[in-house]
């Protein structure tokens, strides 16, 4: 490693072997993912039929009272993204009122707190809005001394307004889990991933309403509350290649993305793993809705993974019957979607009993997938890999090749959309944790030229967490409705009909 001394990569706390992966993606980039097709439903998309639903929700419901299933839920986002038209309302000065603020602010779900907020402080929050003082408002709800919204993670944010009261984000996720994973004793394990600096004050506020919603629950939650680990910060390049160090000589690391959780969902130790975004919560109107879905997927996942561990069993057995052998390749085919090499039956009974235990003593994911509705974000593809196999992938856009049209075209023939809905089987056919890090595409990293002190440097994020760091599992595509989804990326989303 040119021009980088071990002593520094000691001192940044990384593994030597890691750093020069690293360095080695920065210097030559990263491929763009090869898109074969689009999934669509009934090529590569599964459906469930209204007669199914209720034997896959009993499913899940006796795999979750045995304690099987745990919410892993990301929450590190910092609210200010959501705001960001207010902040500029803020930083431009301007008088005039942003956006019909004045007539739209009472359908927040935070209006009536930052009425008390703007009371304690000696003003009164109708006369600020009558007399224009937009600005003012803004700062009672973005800044320190009112609701402080600028610098609260989006967990901490209300969204929804249940009866007298306001719910978080993170409340919606405490009641939503209580009606998915909770065991047969009302234990319910959940566990969220927040940034260092906003840790405490999600601490302090779990521990502050987690009372409330045992009882009315009648569950106890175990909660996990865990950071990005500092050892999966990633090291920078200069356009040259050579690493970048900082004025006083040591390894400039910066945060390696959202895949970098892989290493808190692997430190899980789970077994079968909710998987949601902080911000896809609705409120009690729609919860039988996603409730009922997300039981429909892990039953869906539950059955895949007995039907798994019972070929991996047989396969883990000598002297595995011609008949067996067969009947595994079929299931691999038609309900895995798995594309076998053509020639397989050629490799004997013990090349073909070895390549298929390897191919599926593997980590396995359900995901939900919506319609198409024209939402920013990644879809599920057919992907066709060096090998020249397909698989089954989600995609961002940013990982394909926009200049090349062929590939612009099976983009934008994109019938579905990921909204981050994923059931997870972590656990092998002995019940022993996967390494997860194991099943990583590497090569699906993503680097981008970034500013640093006036200087342009590579800088490099892990594949993402249900992208590229989940390439090498097994994968299932179901479409889920359409009003399971319901994210709030901006404050404005907060006034969409399903969130009201």
């Amino acid at each position: 490693m040119e021009g980088l001394h071990l002593d520094l990569i000691g001192a940044a706390g990384l593994d030597p072997r890691e750093v020069e992966a690293q360095l080695r993606l920065l210097v030559e980039g990263v491929p763009f993912v090869r898109l074969d097709r689009p999934c669509t439903v009934g090529d590569g998309i599964v459906t469930v039929a209204e007669g199914d639903e209720e034997a896959l929700i009993a499913r899940h419901d006796e795999a979750a009272a045995r304690g099987r299933m745990t919410r892993f839920v990301p929450a590190s986002g910092a609210a200010s993204r959501m705001f960001r038209d207010w902040f500029r309302y803020l930083e431009a000065g301007r008088p005039e009122d942003p956006d019909g603020f004045t007539a739209t602010l009472p359908l927040y779900p935070f209006f009536e707190e930052l009425r008390r907020r703007v009371a304690a402080a000696g003003e009164d929050l109708d006369g600020l809005l009558a007399n224009g003082r937009h600005e003012e408002v803004l700062r009672y709800i973005l800044a320190p001394g009112g609701l402080n919204y600028g610098n609260l993670p989006k967990a901490l944010i209300a969204f929804h307004r249940c009866g007298d009261n306001a719910r978080t984000a993170l409340e919606e996720h405490l009641a939503e889990a209580a009606l998915t994973v909770r065991d047969a004793g009302g234990r319910c394990r959940v566990h969220f991933t927040v940034s260092p600096e906003h840790r405490k004050d999600v601490a302090a506020f779990l521990e502050a309403v987690k009372g409330r919603y045992e009882e009315e629950y009648g569950v106890k939650y175990l909660l996990g509350l865990s950071v990005q680990d500092p050892a999966t910060n990633t090291v920078a390049a200069d356009l040259g290649g050579r690493p970048v160090t900082t004025e006083d000589g040591r390894l400039l690391l910066r945060p390696g993305g959202h895949g970098s959780l892989l290493k808190n969902l692997n430190d899980l130790q789970g077994d079968i793993v909710f998987l949601k975004n902080i911000d896809n919560v609705a409120p009690d109107r729609l919860k039988d809705l996603r409730v009922r879905w997300q039981k429909v997927i892990g039953g869906l996942l539950v059955g895949l993974q007995e039907r798994i561990f019972s070929c991996l069993m047989a396969l883990s057995a000598p002297g595995v019957g011609e008949g067996e052998l067969e009947g595994i390749e079929n299931f691999c085919r038609r309900d895995l979607a798995l594309d076998l090499p053509e020639d397989l039956r050629s490799r004997g009974r013990e090349g073909r009993r070895e390549f298929l235990f390897a191919l599926l003593d593997r980590p396995l994911r359900v995901c939900g997938v919506v319609r198409n509705e024209g939402e920013p974000g990644g879809g599920p593809f057919w992907v066709r890999g060096e090998d020249g196999k397909v698989s089954r992938q989600i995609v961002e856009e940013s990982q394909i090749d926009g200049g090349d049209p062929a590939q612009r075209t099976i983009w934008e023939r994109a019938t579905h959309f990921n909204p981050v809905d994923l059931v997870c089987a972590v656990r092998d056919f002995r019940g022993i944790p996967f390494d997860l890090r194991r099943f990583v595409d590497p090569k699906t990293a993503s680097v981008t030229v970034k500013s640093e002190r006036g200087r342009d440097i590579k800088v490099l994020e892990h594949p993402g967490l249900w992208n590229g760091s989940m390439a090498r599992w097994l994968t299932v595509f179901v479409e889920v409705p359409l009003l399971t989804f319901n994210p709030v990326k901006t404050v404005a989303d907060l006034l969409r009909p399903h969130h009201r």
